[in-house]
């Protein structure tokens, strides 16, 4: 059974409880890693300048404590594999919605279930919808 590293536990834990629920069923069943929970001041402005988020500090999800967002990956993380990030992101979403927790993601931000229509493909993010 997949379990959690440390660092992902403690990444995990910067989250809205709602994420840190979904994230442990999602885990029981699908193994993945926690990349980020919260960012940073510093942390949001590099991932702007690197071009890896669309939103300055304080705008992000990621800058509230506890952090609205989180960035998952499946593991073992391969980033040329793009079916793999779409496969996980279809299963976080289902259970998402058998908890009943709005949840967006970065591979469909006007959520119409059309991948094809983004500006910015984001596919490790996930965030609450409210």
């Amino acid at each position: 059974m997949p379990k959690f590293s440390k660092r992902s536990r403690k990444r995990l834990e910067e989250c809205d409880e709602r994420l840190q629920r979904l994230f442990n069923e999602v885990i029981k069943s699908y193994d993945c890693t926690i990349l980020c929970g919260h960012r940073s001041k510093e942390e949001q402005e590099k991932m702007y300048e690197q071009g890896r988020s669309k939103l300055r500090w304080p705008a992000s999800k990621h800058n509230k404590r506890p952090s609205m967002a989180v960035d998952v990956a499946p593991w073992p993380i391969d980033w040329t594999d793009m079916g793999s990030f779409y496969m996980f992101v279809g299963y976080v979403k289902r259970v998402a919605e058998e908890m009943n927790i709005p949840l967006r993601c970065g591979a469909d931000w006007d959520m119409d279930g059309y991948t094809k229509d983004q500006m910015f493909n984001d596919l490790v993010h996930f965030e609450l919808k409210e």
